[in-house]
């Protein structure tokens, strides 16, 4: 990198000092942001137009962590991106925004104009909402946002149309979908499921990663030792489908047990977003659920996993203040979602009133090392939508090798349900109804940072979509985003957003 290109790049401490001093000798400072993965004709278009709305212009590009734009991006990592923008004649500084949006930044760069594209003059089509905030940020510091208004082209169908992201297959079926299925309805089929009134309930689960690095063999024992460097606990199980449920419904209310015994309550209500309403059942001869997990700071391999955990099923005390909330309540619900991990919390007799009483049942039944071979979806005898993955779906018809078709089939008449649908990593998924039969539907990742968590996500996205009648082929597609955004983030750091889930899907389908 040649010595101009070298200066034109300045943290944003630096470059707020620079405006400020070209202020104050009189020049207007012009401010772009964006991701510019792939920088072509229509931005710099955009920037020469831009430019003459003031002196300066100033291009800002959104740092790689917080592109949210599925798996892949951005193809050019946030070393390469600035380099290519500083290297352009019309720009005079770059520098990288570490945030999701450049709100903050507008407040504290102070630019006397904001430039964006033509395709934001009509705010209410920004999938994501945040050109108003930029507007009212850029107001509060005395300046006017402008749009540019020439020809436009779009990054994700360039990336898309020629640089081969995806297999000729997932391609196809993804230009199918987009036939069937327009952006337009799919975004206001996504926002419509703010409507329904949901219950979440199933076992509260802490996930703590511990990350160390391996130091070598012990002298004194046949074991690798690992030097503990950090750890970071997460909100999982049910706590996780509540919040990635609340990321695409309104209000949410969450019934679940906590142990008496070291109960997490007050860093369980921390990790629940501000639309998910907890009611706590107290178990007095338990702890609250933790999974540690020890995980090489490197690899990000886990290495071990100590659970402390009691899972035979709660007292008949406990189960009869449940039955009496469930008796009093449950009818108010338009989905009744249940994340059953197979700890202790759904007897036979809660299970009982679930299914007699839920409007739409939504049903996740997991097999985890604490309970395989016995916490089945064929205990459950009747559920409107069963979301399980292959192995889970195998077990539950006790056939190994049987075609995948034949066995959902076969769950689905068993249990009664109206859709089951199977995650089947990267193969994608396969769903299941008499009325629509089979769709399978292609992953959209092929690069796995965790997949902790993403099976949650899946199933609090799909359950809704679902409940409100979406068509069976769009709610299989809409199910594979989410996962292949869940499956991005660390365990359940944080649940997949409805604006990110929006902004893949706009990508996927240009």
């Amino acid at each position: 990198m040649n010595n101009g290109i070298l200066k034109k790049i300045q943290s944003p401490e630096r470059l707020a000092k620079i405006v400020d001093d070209l202020k104050k000798k009189g020049k207007k400072v012009v401010l772009c942001h964006g991701v510019f993965d792939i920088v072509h004709l229509g931005h710099i278009r955009h920037f020469n137009q831009a430019k003459k709305e003031g002196d300066v212009l100033i291009v800002t590009v959104t740092r790689d962590k917080y592109v949210k734009r599925g798996p892949g991006r951005p193809i050019f990592n946030e070393r390469l991106r600035p380099e290519t923008l500083a290297s352009l004649e019309v720009t005079d500084y770059v520098s990288i925004v570490d945030a999701p949006t450049a709100t903050d930044f507008i407040r504290f760069l102070k630019p006397d104009i904001y430039a964006k594209g033509v395709e934001y003059r009509e705010k209410d089509k920004d999938v994501t909402g945040k050109i108003y905030e930029e507007e009212e940020a850029i107001k509060s510091v005395g300046g006017r946002i402008v749009f540019t208004d020439d020809i436009t082209f779009s990054s994700s169908q360039l990336i898309n149309d020629y640089l081969d992201v995806f297999p000729s297959r997932t391609l196809r079926y993804l230009k199918a979908i987009s036939k069937r299925h327009p952006l337009d309805f799919i975004v206001e089929s996504l926002e419509a499921l703010k409507k329904l009134k949901v219950l979440v309930m199933g076992d509260a689960i802490v996930d703590q990663y511990h990350y160390c690095l391996p130091m070598g063999k012990s002298s004194k024992e046949p074991i690798v030792v690992h030097r503990y460097i950090s750890e970071e606990s997460f909100a999982g199980g049910t706590l996780a489908t509540a919040n990635n449920v609340a990321s695409v419904c309104g209000d949410i209310d969450l019934l679940t047990v906590l142990g008496k015994q070291d109960t997490q309550e007050e860093f369980i209500r921390s990790h629940l977003i501000s639309n998910v309403h907890p009611t706590f059942f107290s178990r007095p001869d338990a702890e609250t659920i933790v999974k540690r997990r020890f995980v090489s700071e490197g690899a990000k391999a886990k290495l071990f996993e100590i659970c402390y955990i009691k899972d035979n099923p709660i007292s008949k005390e406990l189960e009869n203040q449940i039955l009496a909330f469930l008796q009093k309540k449950i009818r108010d619900y338009d989905l009744v979602v249940i994340s059953d991990f197979g700890h202790g919390l759904m007897t036979n007799r809660i299970i009982k009133q679930a299914c007699a009483k839920a409007k739409y049942l939504a049903l996740n039944v997991q097999t985890n090392s604490a309970n395989i071979g016995f916490n089945l979806i064929t205990k459950y005898p009747r559920a409107n939508c069963v979301c399980v993955d292959e192995m889970e779906l195998r077990f539950a018809t006790h056939d190994k090798f049987s075609d995948l078709r034949t066995l959902a089939k076969k769950a689905l008449n068993d249990i009664g349900c109206e859709h089951i649908i199977s995650t089947r990593g990267w193969k994608g998924s396969l769903c299941y109804s008499k009325g629509a039969g089979f769709h399978e539907t292609p992953a959209f990742a092929y690069r796995v940072v965790d997949a902790i968590g993403a099976g949650d996500a899946f199933f609090a996205f799909v359950a809704p979509c679902f409940a409100a009648g979406m068509p069976q082929d769009l709610v299989s597609f809409i199910g594979n985003a989410v996962g292949s955004l869940a499956v991005q983030i660390i365990c359940n750091r944080e649940p997949v957003s409805l604006v990110d889930l929006m902004k893949f899907i706009t990508r996927l389908l240009k």
